[in-house]
């Protein structure tokens, strides 16, 4: 499934680009002056091959969730249960992301990929990803698919925090993830995620994968102290120095330093370039698994669009790896998938201006 995927995955298309730059040019507003929104306007056509690009709704998040190993390491303060119950709390619609969702009029499905406690399962509503795939692309409530790979990785400074197998396995959940969120009618697929102790792996990866040193990649999470970050740097330099992984094998760099949420992202990524449906971007975890999805198909970042800059100053470092601009900056560190959520109505707009605004020549409005 994954090679077969990575396959499917193209180049924006030219043409429908060129075409709407040209329309840009003819609506009636000074060229130029939606700044940000135009370019990302011209690049979602390309991804669609058609201009004007299709609105991008409805909005489905995928929230994966998944436990580390490392929190033996004593990088985060939070007991590794916390997991479990914010799974809990997001099936019971009272985390951040879900009153965001629901201001957005989006669906919200969380994916146990790797919790290592038991996550409560609603009995009114199956686990597992439906029959019929609408189910998970409805906003009236949040689902859970469970699709739980191992119960939490392994400590990632000891050994690799995934064997290769694993790996797979959580990229390809996402995938799988991502063609029932599609299949079920979602226009654009938001990033979501939860894991205690999920910024130390999500730093290993941005190290790995743009070559920048721990300390500077590395951020204070849910807010350690100045031990506990100088523990969670040191954590992370000595993970890279044991694993030395190659950021030309994503697989491996997933398997020696990364999570199951993050490979699971990864795959959601890559699942939606290959069906040529837009991603927005949440904070650093998503935007280290993006790392690894470029990785595998560099042309996949045609379908990644930045939500936000996170305060994660990891994040920052991938994005511009990346060569993408993050379209609001809020200082934001929570995940979840709250900034993807927020930045939102900005890719909405972006694609609506195609679709709505009159062209000088219709409006019979005079060009300097």
């Amino acid at each position: 499934m994954l090679e077969s995927t990575v396959a499917a995955i193209r180049p924006l298309d030219e043409a429908a680009m060129a075409a709407a730059r040209d329309l840009q040019g003819r609506l009636t507003k000074p060229a130029g002056s939606l700044g940000a929104l135009e370019p990302l306007s011209v690049r979602l056509a390309g991804l669609a091959g058609a201009c004007p690009p299709p609105l991008p709704e409805p909005a489905a998040v995928a929230v994966f969730a998944g436990d580390h190993g490392v929190h033996a390491q004593g990088v985060t303060p939070w007991p590794q249960e916390v997991t479990a119950q914010m799974v809990g709390n997001f099936l019971a619609g009272g985390a951040v992301v879900n009153a965001f969702a629901r201001q957005a009029g989006a669906a919200v499905t969380v994916v146990d990929v790797g919790v290592a406690t038991p996550v409560p399962v609603d009995p009114a509503g199956p686990a597992g990803l439906p029959v019929d795939p609408a189910a998970l692309v409805d906003p009236a409530g949040p689902r859970l698919v469970a699709a739980n790979v191992r119960a939490g990785t392994r400590d990632m400074t000891v050994t690799a925090a995934l064997t290769r197998d694993e790996a797979r396995a959580a990229v390809e959940t996402g995938i799988r993830v991502a063609g029932a969120l599609i299949d079920g009618g979602a226009g654009i697929l938001l990033t979501g995620d939860m894991g205690i102790g999920n910024t130390t792996p999500a730093a290993a990866l941005v190290a790995a994968f743009t070559g920048g040193d721990p300390a500077e990649v590395t951020g204070r999470g849910t807010g350690v102290d100045d031990a506990t970050y100088a523990r969670k740097v040191g954590v992370v330099r000595a993970a890279l120095d044991r694993h030395a992984p190659d950021p030309a094998d994503p697989l491996g760099v997933l398997a020696a330093v990364g999570g199951l949420e993050h490979a699971a992202l990864a795959g959601l990524i890559l699942g939606a370039a290959a069906r040529r449906v837009p991603v927005l971007l949440d904070g650093v975890i998503a935007v280290s698994g993006a790392l690894a999805a470029a990785a595998f198909a560099p042309d996949a970042v045609g379908a990644m669009v930045a939500g936000h800059r996170s305060a994660e100053p990891g994040a920052t470092a991938a994005l511009r790896h990346l060569g993408l601009d993050p379209l609001i900056d809020l200082g934001l560190r929570l995940g979840e998938g709250t900034g993807a959520l927020l930045a939102l109505p900005v890719v909405t707009g972006a694609v609506r201006v195609l679709h709505e605004v009159a062209t000088f020549d219709s409006a019979g409005v005079a060009e300097k």
